[in-house]
């Protein structure tokens, strides 16, 4: 049971994502990695077709395909909390010339929020 408060959650939250996103602005996966559980996934739409798996596939990309991008900027539009369970909505602009919308979902475990799975949108015409 978590004596943390809405707001205290709330901030953990927040800081988690943020890893992900400077992660993800410097594309540097090793940013990023303490933000997810090592057995999160990824899902998203390429081509039209579903993609994705464990979270190493978002390690791989970010650190072979994306380019420092320091006019990236990010939103977190949404955060939901329930007890040990949350979920969170990111809008990331001009990311290594790429707009994404991502949904998180995450756990707190042993004091810690961690996220267990990804799933994104591409916006066309980034």
């Amino acid at each position: 049971m978590s004596n943390s408060t809405y707001v205290q959650d709330y901030n953990a939250i927040i800081a988690v994502l943020n890893k992900y996103n400077e992660g993800g602005a410097k594309a540097n996966s090793a940013i990023m990695k303490p933000a997810f559980n090592e057995n999160a996934t990824i899902f998203g739409i390429e081509n039209g077709k579903l993609t994705g798996g464990k979270i190493q596939t978002l390690y791989d990309v970010i650190d072979t395909s994306f380019r420092p991008s320091p006019e990236a900027s990010a939103a977190v539009v949404r955060v939901d909390i329930v007890g040990t369970a949350a979920s969170a909505r990111v809008d990331t602009d001009n990311i290594s010339g790429y707009r994404f919308t991502d949904f998180f979902n995450l756990l707190k475990a042993d004091g810690k929020w961690t996220i267990v799975s990804k799933i994104y949108h591409t916006h066309a015409g980034a």
